[in-house]
């Protein structure tokens, strides 16, 4: 849709390197606004993180946030592990490749992140999406959470699992992204830019 998209390394250790690469993009003279950052699972928490302390970032699409994650500590098995990430063939194909570490999903969120990340402070619209049937954060709980940011817009996703942006509903979900980013663009993130008259679904 002719969005210009940069991506950062997922963040570990203290933030630091990630941060650091995100207000590095958004400060680039050509980078053009609004500038959004995106974040699943613990990128989304490095996102709001982002947004509290860089006012370039002008709003977040959050994915996946995690809050009460049920595996945390527990190992899965690969397959399992897999069906908690995705039901989309072509996704599950790419990750059983080298694209991420095995067992990653057992590892405990580092508490000064979750800390950091206040989502009750954020001035910045937020887009959420969270899939209905995500066991790693499930969504009744991460649902309290993105209720603190100020200005949210939370859709769950039917059947969706932890990895929404790349699960087989990922086309709705990319249109859902598509909408918000073209209210912001107007000046209006709150508002419909195609909103229904008449008819539809009951």
């Amino acid at each position: 849709d002719g969005y210009p998209v940069a991506v950062v390394e997922p963040p570990s250790g203290d933030l630091s390197a990630t941060l650091a690469a995100i207000a590095g993009i958004v400060a680039a003279p050509t980078a053009p606004r609004p500038h959004v950052v995106v974040g699943s699972d613990t990128g989304a928490l490095a996102a709001v993180v982002a947004a509290l302390e860089d006012p370039e970032v002008d709003a977040l699409v959050l994915a996946g946030l995690p809050a009460g994650a049920a595996q945390a500590g527990r190992a899965l098995s690969w397959e399992h592990e897999l069906e908690a990430r995705t039901t989309c063939p072509v996704h599950r194909n790419r990750l059983s490749g080298d694209l991420l570490t095995r067992g990653a999903l057992a590892d405990p969120v580092p508490v000064d992140w979750a800390g950091r990340a206040r989502l009750d402070e954020l001035a910045t619209p937020v887009l959420a999406l969270h899939g209905e049937q995500d066991e790693i954060s499930p969504l009744a709980v991460a649902q309290e959470t993105y209720e603190l940011a100020p200005a949210l817009e939370l859709h769950g996703v039917a059947d969706g699992r932890h990895d929404v942006l790349n699960d087989k509903s990922h086309r709705s979900v990319a249109a859902t992204v598509v909408l918000f980013l073209e209210r912001l663009r107007a000046g209006a993130p709150s508002t419909p830019i195609v909103a229904r008259l008449a008819g539809g679904p009951s």
